[in-house]
């Protein structure tokens, strides 16, 4: 049954001639996904709430920790510890119940990926990892999905538009003509290394959630094969164009079984002696006294660990405690496994055949769920 505008909430939206009563109602009907619910997921997903947007599907397996604060401005302080998806999901419901919320309190991978995304109209990645931006990528290539792409690092943020066609016939770009390889080991670092400037991935999901808008309603021009960057320390903004890769095949997965065959981790981060390992093999090692586990995640984040011993190195720091680390088996595991997955390949690469290196697969988050469970 279709849902009409509300005269009232969104008068001021309405009024706009290029917006209309027609847009709003655009918006009422449409679906969006957004991929991640942290700094920049917080901005999209309060803004297309407010804005009237019929159904927002949530997904982020993550938990609420301190430093998320300065930059995830839809958390408090009695948040922390909880499920993002579960305390977002009931924010939002309280803002604007027009708006349905769907949860999925899950990672993103490739066995679920194309399922969850097809039963939405615009895909939003506000992810953190290059793992999922590609995964996202070649989703929405194959299942044919608008997506809205969004980084930040430091001061400086990029916003683009991908998998779209401003007119008939013109191609389609997408994450991979911008970026056609994944970074090596240690090439970039992730937010946690280089830090971020609290307010930018406000700054840079409220442009992304602007983007979703103007797909929606067809209002103004979006920033199809083109990437909008934004620096905050000189509050430059530039918009690249760029020319899509017609001979990309080689690169995207041709279908979903090619898909499914695809190791984005593996691909992010390639090495040697390098496996990952469930939480059922993980369980097998603790109960092996020569195993070091390491936990490469930051002092402050959340979930805790009380049930074994490990140590604690954050990965930006890990090359310059490898002289510490004996011989033997080693253990990497972190908050999804993204970090640990790296750690794993750097320490391997390093060390050669004197260290078997592991990663907990799903991470930390995933080997706790596992273990609640089990106790229900």
């Amino acid at each position: 049954m279709e849902r009409k505008s509300s005269g009232e909430r969104y008068n001021r939206q309405v009024v706009l001639k290029q917006f209309g009563e027609a847009g709003q109602d655009a918006l009422l009907q449409a679906k969006v996904l957004v991929i991640g619910a942290g700094g920049l997921g917080c901005p999209v997903l309060q803004y297309l709430t407010a804005a009237g947007t019929g159904s927002i599907g949530i997904v982020d397996d993550d938990l609420v920790s301190l430093s998320n604060l300065p930059r995830q401005v839809l958390y408090d302080t009695h948040d922390i510890g909880k499920s993002k998806t579960a305390v977002a999901a009931a924010k939002l419901r309280l803002m604007n119940p027009d708006t349905q919320v769907v949860e999925y309190p899950i990672r993103l991978d490739k066995t679920n990926c194309l399922d969850i995304i097809s039963g939405y109209d615009i895909i939003v990645d506000c992810t953190d990892n290059f793992a999922s931006r590609y995964l996202i990528n070649d989703a929405c290539v194959i299942k044919e999905k608008p997506l809205v792409y969004a980084a930040v690092s430091g001061f400086q943020g990029q916003v683009a538009v991908f998998n779209v066609s401003r007119k008939e016939r013109q191609w389609k770009g997408n994450y991979r003509d911008l970026f056609p390889e994944q970074p090596a080991p240690g090439e970039v670092m992730n937010c946690a290394e280089a830090g971020v400037l609290g307010v930018l991935p406000g700054i840079i999901g409220s442009i992304q959630a602007c983007e979703v808008i103007k797909l929606i309603t067809g209002m103004g021009g979006s920033l199809v094969n083109q990437l909008l960057t934004y620096n905050a320390i000189d509050n430059q903004v530039s918009v690249f164009a760029y020319s899509p890769n017609k001979h990309r095949g080689a690169i995207i997965p041709r279908n979903e079984n090619d898909f499914h065959q695809m190791n984005y981790e593996q691909e992010c981060f390639t090495g040697g002696a390098l496996f990952e390992i469930d939480v059922k093999t993980f369980d097998v090692l603790l109960l092996q006294p020569d195993t070091l586990f390491i936990d490469v995640r930051e002092g402050h984040e959340l979930p805790l660990i009380t049930e074994f011993e490990y140590a604690r190195i954050p990965l930006g720091e890990l090359k310059q405690k490898w002289n510490e680390l004996s011989k033997g088996t080693i253990i990497f595991f972190c908050q999804s496994g993204t970090r640990s997955l790296q750690a794993a390949t750097l320490t391997a690469e390093h060390f050669g055949n004197t260290h078997q290196c592991y990663s907990l697969q799903g991470g930390i988050v995933s080997w706790k769920k596992m273990h609640e469970k089990q106790l229900t």
